[in-house]
């Protein structure tokens, strides 16, 4: 065993290492991009471990802001001793890092005990409630439920999500913090121009537009959204639904398009870096999802004024206060979910920024608290030694 040091150099920033799937435009992801662009990152550094080898939508402008992304083997359970030498390798070849910030679950009980053993301060961060169904899913709730114990501090995007991942009495522990997931409030507020542009440039003209941005997955539940499309259209023919995002179902979602006969109705935009435009054609914002850690996209749509129709599945926590939000069960039906749709309108779309700042959503004030919290673990770790193996 031979001792060592980590590197501390006060005219170096501190870099953090953030742990995800990918870096594609999801909830978690697009939280930890926010507070990226808003830090102080001449003191203030991210680096990002991803567990995918192909590039995605956010690794351009992290190399631009000069963060360094590594690449770890998928994990596929036959390959085990592979991912922990993996990590083990990284940490001996890599000593700048003072904080490791997880954003997966069930992989995070396999590199956090290595992390520690390191000496690097560790947060698991929960973003979701559900690991889904089936063999992967139970295979995950098993692999997460120690990473309670395995980390030094537990963040949560929600009450729902905090309790999900850590158990019902996390509140209670004094290492747990709910971190809101922050947006940058005046790129979305509500712009008569940009709407008009928008419209235009996609030839909608004076349609009624329903939105809604996600990933295009089963958790996001575009078919059921398809479903209530649907009726509407038939009532109004001058409806458009607006679909943000990509995703792993995207090719069934075009054959049910497809197959009701909606292929002029329906625009399937894809990902885009410049989403809070999109915001801005829309009428209603309609997220039906079948669970979530909280739904940036919801925060997003208020901050532009949009009525928010959402399941009784995303978290009270999304709700601004503001008036803007309708929750309604996947149970009430289609029928139910068109009366609503067509009926909550809002005309008047100008919200304030102070709003959005008193519920904790403003990513100015919360990068400010999340520099100041990782600046304080990192004073606790100068000048500690720590084993290399």
């Amino acid at each position: 065993m031979v001792q060592g040091e980590f590197i501390t150099d006060d005219s170096e920033p501190l870099y953090v290492l953030h742990v995800l799937g990918c870096l594609n435009r999801g909830g978690a992801e697009t939280m930890v991009m926010n507070l990226y662009r808003t830090i102080d990152r001449e003191k203030l550094q991210f680096d990002f471990i991803v567990h995918t080898q192909t590039s995605c939508d956010y690794d351009n402008e992290i190399i631009k802001m000069g963060g360094t992304i590594f690449r770890a083997p998928k994990y596929n359970g036959k390959n085990h001793f592979y991912y922990i030498n993996w990590w083990d390798k990284f940490f001996k070849e890599n000593h700048k890092y003072h904080i490791l910030h997880s954003h997966l679950r069930s992989l995070a009980s396999l590199y956090l005990p290595i992390a520690s053993s390191y000496g690097l301060i560790t947060i698991a961060h929960s973003h979701s409630i559900s690991n889904g169904k089936g063999i992967i899913g139970l295979f995950k709730d098993v692999m997460q439920r120690d990473v309670r114990d395995k980390a030094d501090y537990l963040f949560a995007c929600s009450e729902n999500a905090g309790k999900w991942m850590f158990g019902k009495s996390v509140g209670e522990r004094s290492n747990y913090r709910i971190i809101p997931n922050a947006i940058d409030s005046k790129k979305f507020l509500y712009n008569e121009e940009k709407r008009n542009k928008i419209r235009d440039n996609m030839g909608i003209g004076k349609s009624f537009v329903i939105g809604h941005v996600g990933r295009i997955s089963k958790v996001k539940n575009q078919l059921f959204l398809l479903d209530v499309f649907k009726l509407i259209h038939r009532k109004n023919l001058n409806s458009r639904l607006l679909l943000i995002g990509d995703g792993e179902l995207r090719k069934e979602l075009e054959r049910k398009i497809k197959r009701l006969c909606l292929q002029e109705a329906v625009i399937l935009a894809g990902n885009r870096d410049n989403v809070q435009d999109y915001y801005q054609a829309m009428d209603v914002f309609v997220f039906p999802s079948l669970w979530e850690g909280l739904g940036i996209a919801v925060i997003e749509a208020q901050a532009n004024g949009l009525t928010c129709i959402v399941s009784d599945k995303v978290p009270m926590e999304v709700d601004m206060g503001c008036g803007l939000v309708i929750k309604k069960a996947l149970e009430d039906g289609i029928d139910s979910w068109v009366e609503t749709i067509l009926g909550k309108r809002n005309t008047n779309r100008m919200l304030d920024t102070d709003t959005i700042s008193k519920a904790g959503y403003d990513i100015i004030e919360n990068a400010k608290i999340m520099q100041r919290f990782y600046e304080d673990l990192d004073e606790r770790q100068k000048n500690v030694s720590f084993k290399i193996r």
